[in-house]
């Protein structure tokens, strides 16, 4: 009897997955055909305007005979049959290319990339990461008014020279710049500790702006390496690349010495933690500031896949939050304390 509550129970599960299977097939079946609709419409109300000379009053009459037609079918507003219309007129001559990514989405994800997107480029961008990423209408927004397309893949790296392809171009992706901290509370002027301690403390928003793939390992990692102990700003793994990922953080602008530092950080990390099956660790060197050439001398000759990018701050913050962060005397109390054993002046 044990045997066949066992056995039903595998069965049920599995008829479970199927079924979810189908919904979802189902469901983006529906809304492919549902695209095509609209993009259809938008298409007639564009050539009928533009050819027989109709104005919106068009509109006006189509909608009220669509619903006396179709009373249960929602969609078919004023304000919808014009984002019709405007769907059409965006991705014009080049829906074909668009068209298999645009019908995976839901229509409220693909009415705000159409309205925000400056152009169809754009627009394939965040159509092909909200499908690689799964990512809500909300976190879509916040991307967008982030500018991730002009951020993402655009940190200066040696990637090209120290790792394989096709994983060079892949972790050159990963990267971005800047990186956008608008979600700390922080003084305009601050220190490393209290960036990394405000990071930590908001890891769900840190992690959403470092990008799908990167998981948590810890900050000040201890790492014993002839005799002394060296501790590392903030380590992750990154899922996708197969690698430790070390992060050192700098309250000031790039200094060639940090890139020579992180060297020496990411070699140890691939003797201490990285394992047979594990790639080449990378190092990502955030600062507030850079100048491209300096950079890139900097990162010339080293063997070790290294990128730098700046990070961005909050300028303004309420009043409400100003008067719960701490004073410069708290401050500076704070920093006159023992240094951490890896606490070195830049």
């Amino acid at each position: 009897m044990k045997n066949l509550d066992r056995e039903y129970h595998e069965w049920l599960e599995e008829l479970k997955k199927r079924i979810h299977s189908a919904q979802i097939k189902a469901a983006l079946s529906v809304n492919h055909e549902l695209i095509l609709l609209y993009w259809g419409i938008g298409r007639d109300l564009q050539e009928k305007q533009d050819k027989l000379g109709w104005g919106n009053f068009v509109v006006d009459s189509l909608e009220k005979d669509l619903r006396n037609a179709f009373p249960e079918m929602k969609g078919l507003s004023r304000r919808n049959l014009f984002y019709m219309k405007s769907f059409f007129s965006f991705y014009d001559g080049q829906f074909e290319k668009v068209q298999q990514l645009v019908a995976q989405i839901p229509r409220g994800h693909n009415i705000h990339i159409v309205s925000k997107s400056r152009d169809v480029k754009e627009a394939e961008f965040y159509l092909r990461e909200t499908l690689e990423n799964n990512w809500s209408r909300d976190v879509l927004q916040l991307q967008m008014k982030s500018n991730l397309f002009s951020r993402k893949g655009n940190a200066t790296t040696n990637f090209q020279e120290t790792l394989p392809s096709p994983n060079s171009d892949l972790a050159h992706q990963t990267l971005k710049d800047p990186y956008l901290f608008d979600f700390l509370t922080l003084k305009k002027e601050t220190d490393e500790k209290n960036i990394e301690e405000q990071l930590t403390k908001h890891i769900t928003q840190f992690l959403l702006e470092l990008g799908t793939g990167f998981a948590f390992v810890g900050r000040q990692k201890k790492l014993e390496i002839g005799e002394k102990d060296y501790f590392l700003d903030l380590l992750f793994y990154h899922t996708r690349l197969r690698c430790y990922v070390v992060v050192e953080l700098k309250a000031r602008s790039f200094k060639p010495e940090y890139a020579g530092k992180l060297s020496f950080y990411l070699s140890a990390v691939d003797d201490i933690l990285k394992s047979e099956s594990d790639n080449a660790t990378i190092g990502i060197i955030l600062c507030q500031g850079k100048n491209q050439i300096e950079v890139e001398y900097a990162l010339k000759g080293i063997k070790q896949p290294i990128g730098v990018a700046e990070y961005q701050l909050s300028k303004a913050l309420p009043e409400e939050i100003k008067s719960q962060l701490p004073s410069v005397e708290e401050i500076e109390k704070e920093l006159s304390g023992p240094n951490h054993p890896d606490q070195q002046a830049d």
